[in-house]
Formats: C-alpha cells, structure tokens, sequence
C-alpha cells in the first residue's frame, strides 16, 4: 500500500479509523489569541513534511547561479517582520508615585504610593504595578492590567513619547508623577532623540516611616553613676598632657616660658611643669603649680567667707577645670597667669577625638613669638697667632691647645714635597729670584727658603717661616689653605701679597702622587711627567723617597699607648658623662657598641685610626671574640686611661 502511486484507485481508506476531528489551530500568546500551525493532521494523522538536511539547505543558502544570456533577477525584499515580533519582550520601565489623601485619620493625611509602569512596545500597552508591603491595608499589586491607556477624550492613546523624568501622567483620572527610569529605558529615548531629564526622588510616607520607628527595637540608656571607684579602675595612669607657654612679655623684663600641662583624669587634677634648657639661668624648680583640682576663678566666693583663717573647700568653689575647657590655639587663665595652648601629645588628641568628637587640632608656631636669645660670636682674627689658636682663646677661659691629628703626624713624618718657585713681581730687582717652597704633610705647614746667589745684592736663607697659608678671598671664620694638589708646574702660588710661579719639583713628588693617586687631580700629575719626564727604574732608588715602614710589635703597642694618652686628655671624667658618650652611640639600646660606633667616636674626637690599630684596641678594651663593648667594659677603659 505505501508504494503504490498516489494515482486514482491507488487510494484506499482504513476500515478501522474512527477518529475525524481536526487539530487546534489557535492558541494563546502572552494573554492574546493567536493562529497555529496544527501539528496533527484530522483524526491525529502525523502530517509528511518536506524536509531537507542540513547539507542540502546548506547548499540551497551558498548556491549563486549564472545565466549566459539576460539579466539576473531580482533578488526578493527583505522579509517584512512585524511589530508584535520585532518588539516582543521590550519593556520600558518608570519610577513613579501618587498621592492618596486619607480622611477621617488622626494618624495621617495622605500616603506616598510607589508605582513601576511597565510600557511594552510590542503593541503601546501600559501596566501599573504597585509594590506589594507587608501589613499595608491597602490592596496592592497590579493597580491597572496591561492595556492602551486612553489620553483624552478624542482617541489618543498614551505613546513612550509622551513619558520622561519629572513628568506627570494622569490614567484613568489618577495622577502619577515619573521620577526616574531605568538604564535600558533611557538608552532607548536617547537613541530616538528625546532628551531624558535628571532623575527625581519619591518622597518619604510620613505614616510608613513612624509604623517604621516604632517597630524598632527601643533602646533605652540608664544614667552613669560614675562613682570614684570606677573613675579610678577606668582612668588611672591616663593623664592629658598639653604644651603651652607662659606669656609674660606684658610685664618688665617679661617673657615667654615654655610649661608642660598634666591633668591627671583620675581625680581631676591638674600640674603645671617648667621646661628647662641649658643654660635657661632659672633655678631648677620644675613644678610651677602643684597637683591639685585648680578652680577657674578662685576670686569668685562668697564675701562672707573668712579667707585670712580659712582656706577653700568644694562648698565655696564649685567651678573648676575640666577637659572640655582646654582647647589648642586658645589662651586661659589660670591664677591670673596667661597661658597659651599651642600643642598636645597623641594620647590627648585621640581622647578629645573618642569623647568629643575634635578631628581638627590647630596647632600655633611659639617659636616665632619668644625673643630671639643672643648667640656667641667669636671675636674677629687679629693677626697674632694662627686662627686655632685664637679660636680656643674664644672657646674657653683657660686656652687649651688645638687638637691635632697625631696619627697623621706620624703616618708622614718626615714627608716633605719640595718645588721649585720664581717671584712673579714687577720691580726690576726681583727678577731671577728663585725659592724652594717645602710642604710638609704631617702638620701642612709651608716653608720657603731662597738659595743664596753670590753679587746679588740680597741676602738668601729663610724667607718664610713654617705657617699654613691660606688662599686668597677666603674668609678668616672658614678659611681655605692651600694643599699638595693646588702646586701643580705653572700654578701661582700667593703667599702674603708675595706671587710665586711653580716651575719645577723634586722626582719624589711626582713618585708620591703617583702612590696616592686618589688624593691628587690627573692634571697636577700630568704638568709634573711632563716636566720631569718617565719615572726612574723601579729598582733604582730615587733620592730624598721616604721609606716603607712596616710595623713591627713594639710600635703597634705604643700607638695604643698614644691613643690612651689622648683619652686622658679628652678629661671625660664622671660616671655620667662616660654612661651619655655611651648611650649617645648606642642608639638601639642593646647595651653594646660594636666596631663601627667605636670608629665614629674616635673620629668625633680627633682620633683617626687604622684598622690595626683599632682592632688592637678593641682586644686591649674587652675579650668578646664578636668584638661587641658592654658599658662596664667602657667605663673601666675610661677609667684607666
């Protein structure tokens, strides 16, 4: 039967079939009637379809033919899409509310009612939904179903033209005002040119927000009994403390004293403590006002109270000083005394910013109000003596010799460089006149020596004396001498309103600048090769050279013995001053001072030392093989040095 052709009398009907009722072909969409395609044929008969495969629409979509002779057609128009299709499940959504006015109601006289409209574009209908709130008493839920909501009375209906921001609507003689819209729906206005207006708030429901308040749990505070017992259990050892000054400058002789506030919040009390400095010429007095509940006006009692065989109690004042009363960058009074608050620590910021709730404290700059104290200048150089020398003079009142630097002294001993000069001078007597300038390392000191010359007409030997020399424009408080890198070949040298030019050296100068090359600038070596030419031979040994010392075991004992021996003149004397020279270098505080601290005081007193030196002193001061120096160790080295 199914391979006959569907021919007349090829047709044949099933004796059995009992069912002839056709399939549903309408069916709904979203609430509307809309045909269907049935799906069953009559009696549930499945319906033969025309399918193709996917290989076969495949090549029905990419086949492209070509005819030989006339034009190709036409291609059809683009499907027309309707807009129930194009539009479908696109919402616009508003914001917005009406007023209810409520009557006969003692508790309330109107209620703010917050609505959503829900515009669909697929066919202009409009949905009002209002939020459903709990225990309302208002029926809530969908207020209008959708629909196309009538504007007026000729037939128009609402358009999403017709609906922005902070406008008002009125559906079905209600009145409701949009104060906002959503991110899709002002994209969509703006894409079709409508300018959208700033969002609105919705007022508050003055009845929803008192149900609110009395819903809330209510908390109910009991008055603090703050007894003196838990005053003290809460409040010891915590202790305000302010930075002020005493301005006096009103009186004569009158000035501004720095003072420390203590109000101790365990009793209320309060101190006054005076700041010392060196040398302040007051008497070490430290407390001004001792600890004690300080009134704010002590003249204000009673007139009958006898002041000449009573003294005042709590009765008679009443009114004293609290924390609320001290204030940065204010002036209060206290005994008729003008103090100013200008600073205070951190403990006392962050109390006033926990219990009163102060974030900004103004701090002021006294520094700029105090007289500004005379400074010891040092007396001008007179000429007598060198510049050391009349400095100590001005240091103390028994003139102590400079210091030197003997280990210096020691090390270039005997260390002299030697140049050949000629007097640059323009009297005709002077001309020829050659020096030999002596620049001795250990101390720079600079001799000058002119050679005797037979029918001269003047007399040679020394002509100056030894003296370091300063350059000229220095200034005698910092003065500037000449050293071994400014005598170079060529280089004037002034020396006392004299100018010598140096033309010549010794070879052990240029020897020793080239051993010391990081003392010494290329171009003074340079102008010295080039006027004594290549060095001698290494084996060759060159005349007036210093030799190499080395040390041997004796000589490293007697310079611990020389560095003992400055010790001793330093006078560090007194168990506290040795203690501050150590605490002052032990700066963490582990109660040691290694290699390094040592070497920075040594050099802070003028005593420049070589390793081996330094670290035979470390073994003669303690046996700690890491090289670490206790205080008692240090003590006992002081001692006996």
């Amino acid at each position: 039967m199914d391979g006959l052709p569907f021919l007349p009398g090829n047709t044949f009907q099933d004796p059995t079939r009992s069912k002839y009722h056709r399939s549903q072909t309408l069916g709904y969409n979203n609430g509307y009637a809309q045909q269907k395609r049935p799906e069953v044929g009559i009696g549930g008969v499945p319906i033969a379809y025309n399918q193709l495969s996917e290989k076969e629409l495949d090549e029905l979509s990419n086949f492209n033919p070509t005819l030989t002779y006339g034009q190709t057609k036409q291609a059809p128009p683009e499907d027309f899409i309707p807009a129930h299709v194009a539009w479908d499940k696109k919402v616009l959504r508003y914001y917005a509310y009406f007023k209810q006015t409520v009557h006969e109601s003692p508790n309330e006289f109107y209620r703010v009612r917050p609505v959503t409209i829900y515009y669909y574009l697929e066919d202009d209908s409009i949905a009002v939904v209002e939020p459903v709130r709990e225990n309302s008493g208002i029926p809530q839920g969908k207020l209008i179903k959708r629909q196309r909501l009538p504007k007026n009375d000729v037939g128009d209906i609402w358009h999403w033209k017709d609906l922005n921001n902070r406008t008002t609507v009125t559906f079905y003689g209600k009145v409701f005002y949009i104060t906002e819209c959503d991110k899709f729906t002002s994209d969509f206005l703006e894409s079709e040119g409508i300018v959208v207006n700033e969002p609105d708030q919705i007022p508050e429901d003055p009845y929803l927000a008192t149900r609110t308040k009395a819903a809330e749990i209510k908390k109910y505070n009991t008055p603090s009994s703050f007894d003196k017992l838990k005053q003290f259990l809460e409040l010891d050892r915590k202790v305000l403390r302010f930075y002020c000054v005493w301005d006096d400058r009103d009186a004569m002789f009158g000035e501004m004293r720095p003072f420390i506030l203590h109000y101790y919040l365990v009793d209320d009390t309060m101190e006054l403590r005076e700041v010392h400095t060196p040398n302040d010429g007051r008497d070490p007095f430290p407390v001004l006002i001792g600890r004690h509940k300080v009134p704010k006006n002590r003249s204000q009692v009673p007139s009958t109270h006898p002041s000449i065989s009573m003294e005042l109690t709590n009765q008679e004042v009443k009114d004293y000083f609290t924390p609320r009363d001290f204030s940065l960058a204010e002036t209060m009074y206290i005994y008729g005394r003008k103090f100013l608050i200008y600073d205070a620590d951190n403990f006392t910021k962050a109390f006033y910013y926990k219990n009163f709730g102060l974030t900004e404290f103004k701090q002021v700059d006294v520094e700029q109000r105090k007289k500004p104290l005379p400074k010891m200048e040092f007396a001008p150089y007179n000429g007598l003596g060198t510049l050391e020398d009349s400095l100590q003079s001005c240091l103390s009142l028994i003139p102590q010799p400079p210091k030197k630097d003997f280990i210096k002294m020691m090390e270039n001993d005997h260390k002299v460089l030697r140049f050949e000069a000629i007097l640059d001078s323009v009297k005709p007597e002077d001309a020829g006149r050659k020096f030999i300038i002596s620049y001795r390392l250990a101390d720079d000191m600079i001799t000058i020596y002119e050679p005797p010359v037979r029918n001269s007409g003047i007399i040679g030997g020394k002509f100056l004396e030894r003296t370091r020399i300063a350059k000229p424009g220095s200034s005698p408080d910092k003065p500037v001498f000449y050293g071994p890198d400014d005598m170079h070949i060529g280089s004037v040298i002034e020396i006392f309103n004299h100018r010598f030019v140096i033309v010549n050296a010794d070879e052990y100068v240029l020897a020793y600048m080239e051993q010391h090359p990081g003392q010494f600038s290329a171009n003074t070596v340079a102008t010295l090769r080039n006027t004594l030419g290549s060095n001698a031979p290494k084996d060759e040994p060159i005349k007036a050279a210093s030799m190499r010392i080395t040390r041997q075991s004796g000589d490293l004992q007697r310079l611990v013995n020389e560095v003992k021996g400055q010790v001793k003149k330093i006078g560090i004397t007194g168990k506290h001053r040795i203690d501050e020279l150590f605490l002052r270098y032990d700066s963490n505080r582990s109660g040691f001072i290694d290699k390094a601290k040592l070497c920075d005081m040594c050099k802070a007193i003028s005593l420049p030392l070589d390793d081996d030196v330094m670290n035979a002193l470390i073994c003669e001061i303690t046996s700690n093989p890491d090289g670490q120096i206790s205080l008692e160790e240090f003590r006992q080295f002081f001692e006996a040095a």
